[in-house]
């Protein structure tokens, strides 16, 4: 642009243009007096002069950089103001900014790979976690068949945020509900007695940090454990007879909350 032309000034279209910003972002400047056209043609309209122009450019340097407008508006009219200190303080929050960003990124990219892997453990510390007879790919076989329910987002949002150690506890827990699940049935306890619809509710309890599970959906489980081939295989080698008498104590502790097992539904 001719030296001419911005000692005549140059119209609010033609000094957006030039400086890459908006009209309307030039008139908000004007508004709030940060930085306006000094000249007025015989016709009225005003115009940005050369030092105008210099100005608008250290805005649009200094908003590039990070600064606020009114930070911006200090460093150019203070003459007290320490712009290297100003620029410190950018970046120091700016830092700040990276490293919540960074643990944003991280967070996004577990609970990406729990949507997809289920469990974040390795197969080795799945093996040592939840012991030798464990299968690493369950939890992959379950994201086939149950991938597009809630469920498996819930348990997914809680999986990407589960440690290692919390899975062992949780592992710790589920066994020795396992274990008293087995001397229960060697002593006898009787499907629907108190002492069966307690085990029961903790199993509920148990089973709830994965996902929500409600009575109906317990009951649900009850039956795959019992008709499933993998599952019954599971609970019958802890104790032969396992897998079906644990049905028949949820069944019978739903009946007691007004559940018919026979027509209980996933919900």
């Amino acid at each position: 642009m001719a030296d001419r032309e911005l000692d005549d000034g140059v119209a609010v279209g033609a000094a957006a243009e030039l400086l890459g910003v908006t009209v309307r972002t030039l008139h908000h400047w004007d508004e709030i007096g940060l930085a306006s056209p000094s000249v007025r043609t015989t016709s009225g309209y005003r115009r940005y002069t050369g030092a105008d122009l210099q100005r608008l450019h250290r805005i649009v340097a200094y908003r590039g950089a990070g600064l606020g407008l009114d930070a911006i508006r200090e460093v150019l009219d203070d003459a007290t103001a320490e712009i290297g200190a100003t620029l410190r303080e950018q970046r120091s929050r700016l830092a700040e900014r990276i490293h919540d960003l960074q643990q944003l990124d991280e967070r996004l990219q577990r609970m990406t790979e729990a949507h997809e892997r289920g469990i974040l453990l390795s197969d080795d510390e799945q093996s040592a976690t939840f012991g030798a007879d464990w299968d690493p790919r369950g939890s992959g076989r379950a994201r086939v068949v149950w991938g597009n329910s809630p469920q498996w987002a819930q348990f997914a949002e809680r999986s990407a945020s589960r440690t290692r150690a919390q899975w062992q506890s949780l592992s710790d827990t589920m066994s020795t509900l396992q274990r008293d699940l087995s001397d229960a049935l060697d002593q006898g306890v009787a499907p629907g007695s108190p002492e069966a619809n307690a085990l029961v509710e903790r199993h509920r309890e148990v089973f709830s940090h994965f996902f929500p599970l409600t009575r109906q959906m317990q009951v649900c489980l009850g039956r795959m454990f019992d008709s499933d081939p993998g599952f019954s295989a599971h609970y019958d080698r802890i104790r032969a007879g396992l897998a079906s008498w644990f049905r028949q104590i949820i069944d019978e502790s739903a009946r007691t909350h007004g559940i018919d097992p026979d027509t209980a539904i996933w919900q």
